[in-house]
């Protein structure tokens, strides 16, 4: 066995990528901006608080980027961040393997 050296990056990128929800969150978001509660209807089995939570973690490496606009009653817009196009392309390039039939590999994914 090969013994290499994992990238922290690279690692600490995965490991958020592979949070549960995090995936549908950055498809919900990917084509323009959203209120908190618009992205909470696109997903309806993910809780308010997980959102919120998942919603910040991205913020933090710049996938999302929240804008509040002063108005009578605040509002906050969840948009794609700086790393919006990469996130794109690895949704585009994950859901074309999906759609690779398993069996070509010999794998029962049922």
């Amino acid at each position: 066995m090969i013994n290499v050296k994992m990238c922290p990056k690279f690692e600490a990128t995965f490991t958020l990528l592979g949070k549960r929800w995090t995936g549908l969150i950055i498809r919900a978001i990917l084509f323009g901006q959203h209120h908190f509660s618009e992205i909470a209807q696109l997903i309806p089995l993910l809780n308010d608080r997980m959102l919120s939570k998942r919603l910040k973690e991205l913020k933090a490496v710049g996938i999302v980027k929240r804008t509040v606009y002063p108005e009578i009653s605040p509002q906050a817009h969840f948009l794609p961040g700086c790393w919006w196009r990469a996130s794109e392309i690895l949704l585009r390039k994950t859901q074309a393997w999906k759609s690779i039939p398993t069996f070509r590999f010999g794998w029962n994914m049922n």
